[in-house]
């Protein structure tokens, strides 16, 4: 299964082809310094010696505009030198009217950056625009990028000339690392202003993938400073930072990218990386999805991941190693990437690092990914661009569109027989040298012969191989998570072990609100959390919880009902008395760092369990009495308690609990808020209605504290409720004339419903303002809402009212005698009395004190 190379073209189909051929041809210009548009249409050459400069070569689609095009030949126009090109298209899926243009920027040296667009329609490259990116007319700019909306640069900034002489450590963290937004748009560029990332740095070469920004060593000098044994990761969209090496497979160290100041950073880490001898980077490509292939000094092949994992992929063999200073080339495609080193490509399979192909190229060449075929291997030499397909395949296809089929063979070959064949070749080259016999061994041989049984046990294992990983993945990454939690411990600052812990209780609360069921010890065990770290715990659960509050007291949840059945569910008994259930748990950590969130957490929690059906309580306690023995066992002040017990019982919404929360409101003579939770409540159902009213007309027979609310108190009236119920409440709750609370409030008078005239100067049934009394004149809008509606026809006897056929009603005969029991103030208040002014009412004054004189002989 062998793959050789095709030639793609000679550069025939591109403008000043010659030019191109004589210029990658001379022995002074490197082929570093060549680039290639995404749709290889483009290819750009920058000029070092003898004279700066770039050179662009195009391939047009309709060759009738090739006459009359313009290149972009800069080599003349302007002396500074070229730092790089950088396409602003990449992330054009080049279709629609965009096919036939791209846009592209060229940085230079001083800071001026000049904005081309290209246009076949208009024959040629045209300039948009030119701009300073630097905010200092003497920064230099040593390297520059681009991602995604960003142009991103790394900057010599050279000290003032007042300054003193720099030290040589200083002087080489002159550096710092830029950003600038940018948008392209017909034919106009917007530049945002000047951002730093980093400063004090030393001098990185800045390489986009992805979303990441990686900051690598310079690659020109070989590094003398432990700062150089390290490169960054850098996330501006997670505004994050990592610092890795290059001999060790995770990342040192994770940042906020809030702290710029690039000596603070590494200060922490300098003491570690001193002890530590890491390979060079000899070479680096970006891999387009934010990780970065490296070749090492060592030899490997590796490949950073952009989850920061440093996984070794391919290793050269020892008589090949890369000397400091070889023409180098990498570049991946997808699941194949191809390392020339020299005039070898070595073609290697990323996922099992076997060696698909090794071919011998007649003349040095330059790696670079086809946006139209990103599974093949294309190659640019100073004779053409080819492609490297299978030898089976035909040729006549590569010439044509190049389908990415070369490699079907290859990809249809399952991972795990490639891992089969990587033994048995590794095998053979173990055992034919330490073979005495001259015969050369073969895998056949060794798996025909049966001779060697190492190698056919391990390969029977590696057949399962994929099988295996995928049950034992997550306990692979469980225990690779503990050992960078283990090492950033070690070596972490004491905010960086704060910052590892909180992640941690953040995971384990997670872990195990989510699990299905907690044992003794697991509840145990979440308790100790929240006593070991509590201000952590309590972040974890409002993560867990997702627990929001938007400042107008809803406090809303979004976790999945999984959660909230663990939170909720009755817990395993405990004989110890410290392993609170999740729910009281919880309820602690509430009242701790927000005392205000209870009521609702209550709310929010009740809510859940309505909607999963069923109390599910500890024990089937309602969880309002739950929060309450809490709230008991916290050692408030009595205020607080009362406070937020109140709001307990107010958000269950149990008729009983409103009821204890109204007694303990009028315990406090805070009668504006009862007035409020019984209008609010009454509207819940008759029943809680008819028992509010009651024990309020009880509490205005007391005292006179109500007065004020007395008529939004009386619309609170049940319908069933006639005249003779209300004054029968009222006449039972009249205290004794020697009862203390007689004069509960404002007034000493001795009796709450007398109306004698000693104590009173004002006109009867009306006592005094400042007296305690209780007066027919009090309840007189009472007693006429409640006579009105039980004067009203019924409406089911209306037709019967209304036929001629029945005589009309008989007029009420008058009584013979005025009664002087207590029905005589119940049953036989007329609503003329009512009706009365007080003068008219002063003459049934000697009644009503009849009626009280005889009240010691009330029934009730």
């Amino acid at each position: 299964q062998g793959r050789t190379g095709t030639k793609l073209s000679d550069f025939g189909d591109y403008t000043g082809s010659k030019e191109l051929t004589d210029i990658l041809q001379l022995t002074n210009n490197s082929l570093s310094d060549v680039r290639l548009s995404p749709d290889g249409r483009h290819i750009h050459v920058i000029l070092r010696k003898p004279k700066a400069g770039l050179v662009t070569f195009d391939k047009y689609e309709r060759g009738q505009l090739v006459q009359n095009h313009k290149k972009l030949d800069l080599w003349s126009t302007r002396p500074v030198p070229i730092v790089d090109i950088l396409y602003l298209d990449h992330n054009d899926n080049n279709s629609g009217s965009k096919r036939d243009t791209a846009a592209v920027a060229v940085v230079y040296e001083n800071g001026k950056a000049e904005f081309w667009k290209f246009q076949e329609c208009k024959a040629g490259w045209h300039l948009l625009q030119t701009s300073d990116l630097c905010n200092s007319p003497r920064a230099r700019v040593v390297s520059v990028c681009a991602c995604s909306n960003l142009i991103i640069w790394c900057e010599e900034r050279p000290p003032s000339e007042s300054s003193p002489a720099l030290s040589s450590t200083r002087n080489k963290l002159r550096y710092c690392v830029c950003r600038r937004d940018f948008d392209v748009e017909e034919g106009v560029v917007s530049l945002g202003g000047v951002k730093i990332a980093l400063h004090n740095n030393p001098k990185f070469t800045v390489v986009s993938s992805g979303e990441y920004v990686h900051l690598l060593p310079d690659l020109k000098v070989k590094p003398l400073l432990s700062i150089s044994k390290f490169f960054l990761s850098w996330s501006p969209r997670h505004d994050s930072f990592r610092i890795s090496t290059t001999c060790k497979n995770t990342p040192l160290k994770k940042f906020s990218a809030k702290e710029s100041d690039f000596k603070r950073l590494v200060t922490d880490s300098l003491g570690y990386l001193s002890t530590l001898e890491p390979p060079e980077i000899y070479n680096f490509s970006p891999t387009g999805c934010g990780g970065l292939l490296l070749l090492l000094s060592t030899g490997w092949l590796c490949l950073l991941q952009k989850d920061g994992m440093l996984r070794q992929v391919f290793k050269q063999a020892d008589n090949c190693l890369v000397k400091y200073g070889t023409h180098t080339s990498l570049c991946m495609y997808q699941d194949t990437l191809a390392l020339l080193v020299g005039q070898n490509l070595h073609v290697v399979d990323v996922n099992c690092g076997r060696e698909l192909e090794k071919i011998v190229l007649e003349r040095e060449g330059l790696l670079y990914t086809n946006r139209a075929e990103r599974r093949t291997p294309h190659l640019l030499s100073e004779t053409g661009l080819f492609v490297v397909v299978n030898k089976e395949t035909d040729s006549r296809d590569c010439n044509s569109k190049m389908k990415p089929s070369g490699f079907s063979t290859v990809e249809g070959i399952h991972p795990g027989g490639l891992l089969v064949e990587a033994v048995f070749e590794e095998a053979c080259k173990y055992y034919q040298q330490r073979s005495l016999s001259s015969t050369q061994l073969t895998v056949d041989t060794l798996k025909k012969g049966g001779r060697f049984q190492a190698p056919i046990s391990l390969a029977s294992i590696l057949r399962n191989y994929f099988s295996l990983m995928g049950s034992l993945e997550a306990e692979l990454k469980a225990l690779v998570a503990l050992e960078d939690v283990k090492g950033s411990l070690v070596r972490g600052s004491v905010k960086e072990v704060e910052v590892v812990c909180e992640s941690l209780v953040e995971k384990e609360v997670a872990r195990l609100l989510s699990s299905s069921e907690l044992d003794k010890e697991t509840l145990l065990y979440l308790n100790s959390i929240f006593s070991i770290f509590p201000c952590q715990a309590w972040r974890a659960a409002q993560a867990a919880l997702q627990l929001h509050y938007n400042g107008e007291g809803s406090l809303s949840s979004k976790a999945p009902p999984d959660v909230w059945k663990t939170v909720l569910t009755k817990s395993p008994s405990s004989n110890l008395p410290a392993a609170l259930p999740v729910f009281e748990l919880l309820c602690h950590s509430v009242f701790h760092f927000q005392p205000s969130w209870l009521p609702r957490f209550l709310e929010a929690a009740q809510q859940q369990q309505g909607s999963a059906g069923g109390e599910g309580g500890e024990n089937n306690v309602p969880l309002y009495k739950r929060a309450l023995c809490v709230l008991s066992s916290l050692g408030l002040d009595r205020d607080q308690h009362q406070d937020l017990e109140v709001e307990l019982l107010l958000v269950s919404g149990r008729p009983n609990a409103i009821l204890q929360a109204m007694r303990v409101l009028m315990a406090k003579q805070e009668w504006e808020r009862v007035t409020q939770v019984a209008q609010k409540f009454c509207k819940q159902s008759p029943l809680l209605n008819k028992e509010i009213f009651t024990t309020l007309l009880c509490e205005v027979a007391h005292h006179r504290d109500l007065d004020p609310y007395l008529d939004l108190l009386w619309t609170l009236c049940p319908e069933d409720l006639s005249v003779t119920t209300i004054l029968n409440l009222v006449l039972k709750s009249l205290p004794s004339p020697n009862s203390p609370s007689s004069s509960s409030s404002s007034s000493s008078s001795s009796s709450s419903f007398s109306m004698s005239t000693t104590t009173s100067s004002s006109p009867a049934p009306f006592a005094d303002p400042h007296s305690s009394q209780l007066t027919i004149g009090l309840l007189k809008p009472l007693l006429r809402k409640v006579l009105q509606r039980e004067t009203k026809p019924s409406q089911r006897y209306a037709d019967i009212l209304q036929s001629p056929v029945f005589p009309p009603p008989a007029p009420p005969r008058q009584p013979a005698e005025q009664p002087s029991t207590d029905s005589a103030l119940g049953n036989n208040i007329s609503p003329a009395l009512l009706a009365e002014t007080p003068e008219q009412q002063s003459s049934t004054h000697t009644t009503v004190q009849r009626a009280r004189v005889a009240l010691p002989a009330n029934p009730f």
